[in-house]
């Protein structure tokens, strides 16, 4: 380990840096990983600009959280190292860095927004149903003298709801009923009329 910290120590300044910033926000960044690996990434500090005008209006992510500093100085860091025999001018290289940094974090928010499109909590609004055609999956006892089950498609994922009616005779399971409302105990108003 001396060994290590010695070649470090022989680094001009700005190498110095550059793996000091490489080498601690990788670590940090895996840590995070993990963390998120076990259902504790959720955990973030953001800097709150002021009510309503911060940086992240338009991307629902804050700039200035953690995460983002840390890949910032993840790109920065192992840019100035990857691209110091490229260009040897120190302002230039650590111009290119900063660039780097800025990439890093601007690549990471882009990713994030695809990824958020993806989550959705699977609630799903009864009044989505009215106007839909459903399967009766147990029989409905007329003139809401019970409830019932009926199957229907919503957002392509099939669903199964109580249901009640108003019709003066039962419906039997397998029949195709129509959705015309739903009740404020949480079940769907459907005939069997109107098929």
């Amino acid at each position: 380990m001396e060994h290590y910290w010695n070649l470090y120590a022989e680094l001009p300044t700005l190498m110095q840096i550059f793996w000091g910033c490489a080498l601690i926000s990788t670590i940090i960044m895996v840590i995070q990983f993990i963390l998120s690996l076990c259902g504790m990434g959720d955990v973030d500090m953001d800097v709150d600009m002021s009510a309503g005008d911060g940086l992240d209006a338009a991307t629902g992510m804050d700039l200035f959280s953690i995460k983002n500093v840390v890949i910032f100085f993840v790109g920065f860091g192992w840019a100035g190292i990857s691209f110091r025999e490229i260009i040897p001018q120190d302002g230039l290289l650590i111009l290119a860095a900063l660039v780097c940094g800025c990439f890093f974090v601007a690549s990471f928010i882009m990713i994030f927004k695809q990824l958020m499109k993806f989550e959705g909590n699977g609630a799903v609004n009864m009044s989505e149903a009215v106007g839909k055609k459903a399967e009766v999956y147990l029989r409905i006892p007329a003139k809401r003298n019970g409830k019932g089950k009926v199957q229907v498609s919503l957002n392509g994922v099939a669903r199964e709801y109580d249901a009640v009616t108003n019709d003066d005779e039962m419906i039997p399971s397998g029949k195709i009923v129509d959705i015309i409302g739903s009740t404020g105990g949480g079940a769907l108003l459907v005939t069997a009329r109107l098929s």
